[in-house]
């Protein structure tokens, strides 16, 4: 026991600065006014989400795009399920209960919003007695059953 000192100090690892405390704004001042070396690089794109380079195609791939667009509804075979829902007294939450939908897809089929589904245009179909699809849009359903 007699050869502890208590009086020395050992240190045993001292941190120096951590990365992003030696690449602040403060941190590279104050070794410019202490007249350290510097060494800096501009990355190209440093932080931005640019994974490729702009090509002479961009403009002509943004008016492509434009144009494609998904077929929606007819205004007539809105207006077919509309008078078809009133003729039979029924709301659109009613019609939507009716075929197990949101109220708010009935109003996109007859506001002619929605892109056509033919499972939800048959349910409409069977819904109201009305044909939506094909020629005879309009026109009430064959009560004819299919043959097997």
């Amino acid at each position: 026991m007699a050869e502890s000192d208590w009086d020395t100090v050992t240190v045993l690892r001292k941190k120096g600065p951590t990365a992003a405390q030696s690449k602040s704004k403060q941190a590279v001042a104050a070794a410019q006014r202490r007249g350290e070396e510097l060494d800096t690089t501009k990355k190209w794109a440093a932080g931005q989400n640019k994974q490729h380079v702009i090509t002479k195609n961009t403009a002509k791939l943004d008016r492509e795009t434009e144009e494609l667009q998904h077929q929606r509804v007819s205004l007539e075979v809105g207006k077919v399920i509309q008078q078809g829902r009133q003729n039979q007294g029924m709301t659109q939450k009613d019609l939507a209960t009716k075929i197990n939908e949101k109220p708010q897809i009935i109003g996109d089929y007859e506001s002619g919003k929605a892109i056509p589904n033919n499972q939800v245009m048959g349910k409409i179909e069977r819904a109201i007695g009305l044909k939506l699809r094909g020629k005879d849009i309009g026109k009430p359903m064959d009560a004819v059953p299919k043959k097997k």
